[in-house]
């Protein structure tokens, strides 16, 4: 069998495949797949489950992707018919002579260009070599986990050479005014001058976004040309939008007026996303509160999720249900972090964050403390919290969600530390109260 018949140019690998089954592969480097069409022909139930898996992750939301019952005998029945995908993942059972008998008649009508991936039972590095020369993309050995699969498969279309992705957080809120703008506003800010890292803060809410006021700017353009012109949109074109806050924070404004209706498809803000993740290492967006097409589009596909809340009930009810749905559209990716915001305020009856936390089944990142004089402060005079009083802790507060969003650290379970202290505090005085 020659490269020739199977189409496929072959993938350079690591020898051992032992070694290369047990590297740990980090499912959050792996960088979205371009518009392919994918067909995988699943022997087994366990196969069929992870491929499903695998179809339903936001890296794949420009894939195609069909599962067929089905070893390799039914690829060489459908595709002698019907034109061969960009990829078939082939599972199968047979030995290396079988294998290769098998393989003969998908060879005669697969397309030159079609890759292929077979799931094999061997952990044989002889097989290994020779489905290589043959042509085969890859081979991997049963079970494989989604990170392997999802990690073959970019390894045959991302370009390695492409520059790397920057990191999108969006933030949006579980009800309008808990503050979400204003945490995602300092959060940027934080990200930015902490780690001394280009920061592109993006507001998405174009009626009435506040990121030009909380940062006294008054640009000309900035999200909208962006949204109306996805033909122009490019690196060139959005450095034109961006204004300058600080050194390594730039703003995307929203015009904030209300001249026209701002109704969007479903994809209208991911060629905006998608240029923003090429121009800067880190993209905070300003999302909205709202619940449409473009908004669940937009927060299936980005790197982290943070939802601000305010404890009180309708605030937990809107939480838990916007955790349930990231749950079902973001299926292979680590739940949303929480913020819960404006806890303490006097004489509003609201529930102590330990409860509002339980039934979500996750700590927050913070918990802010209503601080009207200080928040007020730096509101009206166009600054950030670390900006007005450096040594506040909320300053610190907004200094650790900057790691956290960034994978500079962690969230760990409070046990007595500094985050039980405030909830502590935080209900003796609701009781006081």
């Amino acid at each position: 069998m020659s490269t020739v018949e199977y189409g496929i140019e072959p993938v350079a690998m690591n020898d051992q495949l032992d070694e290369r089954a047990s590297e740990a592969i980090d499912i959050d480097q792996i960088r979205p797949l371009p518009r392919i069409s994918i067909h995988a022909f699943c022997e087994s139930e366990d196969a069929v489950r992870m491929m499903d898996r695998v179809s339903r992750d936001r890296r794949m939301g420009k894939v195609t992707f069909k599962i067929n019952h089905g070893g390799i005998a039914a690829a060489a029945s459908m595709f002698a018919s019907a034109a061969t995908p960009n990829l078939i993942i082939l599972e199968t059972s047979f030995g290396a002579d079988r294998l290769f008998e098998e393989l003969g008649p998908l060879a005669e009508v697969c397309d030159p260009s079609t890759k292929v991936i077979i799931i094999g039972r061997q952990n044989d590095i002889g097989l290994y070599r020779e489905l290589m020369r043959n042509g085969i993309s890859e081979y991997l050995v049963y079970p494989v986990g989604l990170a392997d699969m999802l990690s073959s498969i970019a390894s045959i279309f991302v370009d390695p050479e492409a520059e790397p992705l920057g990191r999108s957080i969006a933030f949006i809120g579980a009800k309008g005014g808990v503050g979400s703008s204003t945490v995602a506003h300092n959060a940027a800010f934080g990200i930015s001058s902490l780690f001394a890292t280009e920061t592109i803060l993006a507001d998405l809410d174009l009626p009435f976004g506040t990121a030009n006021i909380n940062f006294d700017q008054d640009p000309a353009q900035g999200i909208a040309e962006a949204v109306y012109s996805p033909d122009r949109l490019d690196e060139i074109f959005l450095d034109r939008l961006l204004t300058k806050c600080t050194d390594t924070l730039s703003l995307l404004a929203a015009p904030s007026m209300l001249d026209r209706a701002y109704d969007f498809g479903r994809d209208s803000f991911l060629p905006v996303v998608e240029v923003l993740s090429r121009s800067a290492p880190v993209t905070v967006l300003d999302v909205p509160h709202a619940w449409n097409d473009w908004t669940r589009m937009l927060l299936s596909g980005v790197d982290e999720v943070v939802i601000t809340a305010v404890p009180d009930l309708a605030n937990l009810r809107n939480a838990k249900n916007m955790f349930d749905a990231l749950k079902k559209l973001r299926p292979n990716d680590k739940s949303p972090h929480l913020i819960i915001n404006q806890a303490g305020m006097p004489k509003r009856a609201e529930i102590s964050p330990a409860d509002f936390v339980d039934p979500l089944g996750i700590q927050p990142i913070a918990v802010i403390p209503f601080e009207v004089q200080l928040f007020g402060n730096a509101a009206n005079s166009g600054r950030m919290i670390a900006e007005i009083d450096p040594k506040a802790p909320i300053a610190e507060t907004f200094s650790q969600v900057a790691h956290v969003v960034t994978g500079r650290t962690t969230v760990k379970r409070p046990k007595g530390g500094s985050l039980a202290k405030m909830l502590a505090l935080l209900n003796r005085a609701k009781i006081k109260a």
